[in-house]
């Protein structure tokens, strides 16, 4: 089959004998259907006009933090799972309320992460995935949902988010909407993520790997922040580099399965003595308060973000270096099974509740 066939199949049912691979060993792989391109998502669920000006201007804000034009303190915050569109979207409704008390000190980055890493390749990967956990995956109805609802978010409140880039290709379906992109800890030492990174106009956040290496977190925001050439999406491409590419710490897993966290005044100023000693643009730090850093004991992060807050108070330089945290919280407090059938819950790790989550941001404006 010629490639202009190929193209033309977009979202239909087809075989093998249709892929244009077909000299390949497809053996362990049944080709579903072919997706729409981003360019066919983004028309058939535009962004509008007014929601692109709100994105440039929170853009513009987040940029000025990272690069210390702007003392004000990011704390990019929502649901550690974005499963259900309406749950979502009244928890980010509830943030924008507060980020109207607190505007002059914070900029608040709702959390709709959409596509979920699991250690072991099984459970809920996101609404990308599987837009009703409950049902077998779609990625075509996901994209739509995915969008449909960083959209919808936006359109009521006016806060743009950050997601988790899981998969380096699926950027051009979100590169039009988001503020904020994490790439997690086990994808921050891939070759793709890190030159995919280098081609964004937006903040980026590089985890520390699971096994807490600062210096391989360091090599991939130098990566990040360079120019490359690469085959992305079947295209040569050239990227000019991302300064605005940043390190988060999440804390580490020994040999031993132990958790280590990693948020401490020692880390940081051990942190930030080796931003000193490489060639790299806007040194910055956002704390994960959770995953490692709080043993997955998610109300500990009300005191990690304390603390953290805490020691920039001790130190102008960590005060320099550290430019936001990461929380997780929803509207109720824990998680559930899939299933289980409580608005406002996590399906996956457990999180702070809205009560616990509107004091603590409160709190965080009153150190700054």
């Amino acid at each position: 089959m010629h490639l202009r066939g190929f193209c033309s199949i977009i979202g239909k049912e087809f075989s093998r004998k249709d892929v244009p691979c077909a000299r390949w060993n497809t053996m362990s792989f049944e080709f579903i259907k072919k997706l729409p391109t981003p360019a066919e998502i983004r028309k058939e669920l535009p962004l509008p006009a007014e929601l692109a000006k709100i994105k440039e201007e929170r853009d513009a804000e987040i940029r000025d933090v990272l690069t210390g034009k702007s003392n004000k303190f990011l704390v990019i915050i929502g649901p550690c799972s974005a499963d259900n569109e309406d749950s979502v979207c009244d928890y980010v409704n509830r943030l924008a309320k507060v980020n109207e008390q607190v505007k002059d000190k914070l900029i608040l980055i709702p959390r709709i992460y959409t596509n979920k890493p699991r250690t072991t390749g099984e459970g809920y990967k996101g609404i990308t995935s599987q837009p009703d956990p409950e049902k077998k995956p779609d990625f075509l109805a996901g994209l739509m949902a995915m969008r449909k609802m960083h959209i919808r978010a936006i359109q009521e409140t006016g806060l743009t988010a950050a997601d988790e880039m899981l998969y380096p290709e699926n950027w051009g379906y979100v590169s039009d909407i988001l503020s904020y992109v994490a790439i997690g800890a086990r994808s921050v030492e891939d070759q793709q993520h890190r030159l995919t990174v280098s081609g964004f106009d937006v903040a980026a956040g590089m985890k520390n790997p699971t096994s807490g290496d600062f210096s391989v977190m360091l090599n991939s925001v130098y990566a990040a922040q360079h120019p490359h050439s690469f085959i992305y999406t079947g295209w040569e491409v050239n990227t000019h580099g991302n300064d605005l590419a940043h390190t988060v710490l999440r804390g580490a897993t020994n040999k031993h399965g132990a958790n280590i966290p990693n948020y401490h005044y020692e880390d940081l100023i051990r942190l930030w003595d080796m931003y000193e000693k490489m060639d790299l643009k806007n040194p910055a730090c956002v704390i994960d308060a959770n995953h490692s850093n709080s043993n997955k004991q998610f109300k500990e992060q009300i005191r990690i973000t304390k603390e953290v807050m805490h020691s920039r108070k001790l130190s102008s330089d960590l005060h320099q270096l550290v430019k936001g945290v990461m929380i997780e919280s929803y509207i109720e407090e824990g998680n559930q099974k899939v299933g289980a059938g409580c608005y406002g819950k996590s399906i996956t790790d457990p999180c702070l509740g809205w009560d616990d989550t509107e004091r603590l941001i409160y709190d965080i404006a009153e150190y700054e």
